[in-house]
């Protein structure tokens, strides 16, 4: 950890115990975005260890009103308060957040939705940006998507192969985007109310194809390249914060938050970091 990390972790530890915390938020809430949890891996742009993801929810559990994306999403869609409200998120579908992430959220009693990649799941797929791992961290089974949904986690859909909805549009699109949806409805007998565009960033998202995430019955729509949410904002634009590498600690965001730096508009990731 750098010196200037250790000095915001302690510095945002200092807030969160008298109780400043919350002045991170004000009346707002926040979505927090995870990719891949496991000890297996080194941790990276996507990864975090198991005890570091354990870190950061036992602090916004102390600290924050962690509530499952739909309550959040309610709460906008009524117009009322979303403020120190956090809802915890995860993107593609890697085994690990069945294996690992999804055991510390159970005996935390934390919700949490995940977003998958619907033809990634329960195949040996090596999508770019894990071609030059040490090891494949591997997808989930449909099985473990379906305990994850009996349980109560939301399923939520991420499109069927991660193409970037920035460039690619019309009826391939609208298979990427409705075709997850059914992919899940038929998969787990559930229907999916939320949606996460790949790669996150303003970009990845054409105007017409938020239009077609609407069309295809979700109720929300989830970004990726940091911010907040509130009362007033679209459901079909609702930004997240990835828990990416530079937060070290959880008071190192808090503080962050605060300051109203790097997790209000942080700059583009670079390809195979931040983009899944």
């Amino acid at each position: 950890m750098s010196i200037r990390q250790r000095v915001e972790s302690g510095l945002g530890h200092g807030l969160a115990l008298v109780g400043l915390h919350r002045l991170a938020l004000g009346s707002n809430g926040l979505i927090l975005a995870f990719h891949r949890v496991n000890d297996v891996l080194p941790e990276d742009g996507l990864t975090r260890s198991a005890r570091k993801f354990e870190r950061f929810c036992r602090f916004f559990k102390s600290n924050f009103d962690v509530v499952a994306l739909s309550e959040l999403v309610t709460q906008i869609e009524q117009k009322k308060s979303v403020a120190g409200k956090v809802a915890i998120t995860f993107d593609d579908g890697y085994r690990g957040n069945f294996e690992v992430a999804a055991p510390i959220l159970r005996r935390l009693s934390l919700p949490s939705t995940f977003y998958i990649v619907t033809r990634f799941i329960g195949t040996d797929t090596v999508p770019w940006w894990d071609r030059d791992l040490p090891q494949q961290p591997g997808w989930m089974s449909w099985d473990q998507v379906r305990t994850l949904s009996r349980e109560g986690f939301d399923i939520g859909a991420h499109t069927r192969t991660h193409v970037d909805l920035g460039t690619v549009e019309g009826a391939e699109a609208r298979d990427e985007i409705a075709g997850s949806r059914q992919d899940i409805i038929r998969e787990t007998g559930r229907v999916p109310e939320h949606f996460a565009y790949p790669y996150g960033q303003r970009n990845n998202l054409l105007e017409g194809n938020r239009a077609l995430v609407k069309d295809a019955g979700f109720r929300s729509c989830v970004s990726c390249y940091g911010g907040q949410v509130s009362s007033c904002t679209e459901p079909f634009m609702l930004r997240r914060v990835p828990v990416a590498a530079w937060y070290r600690t959880p008071e190192q965001l808090i503080f962050e938050l605060l300051t109203r730096r790097r997790w209000v508009e942080p700059e583009p990731p670079t390809r195979g970091e931040e983009q899944a």
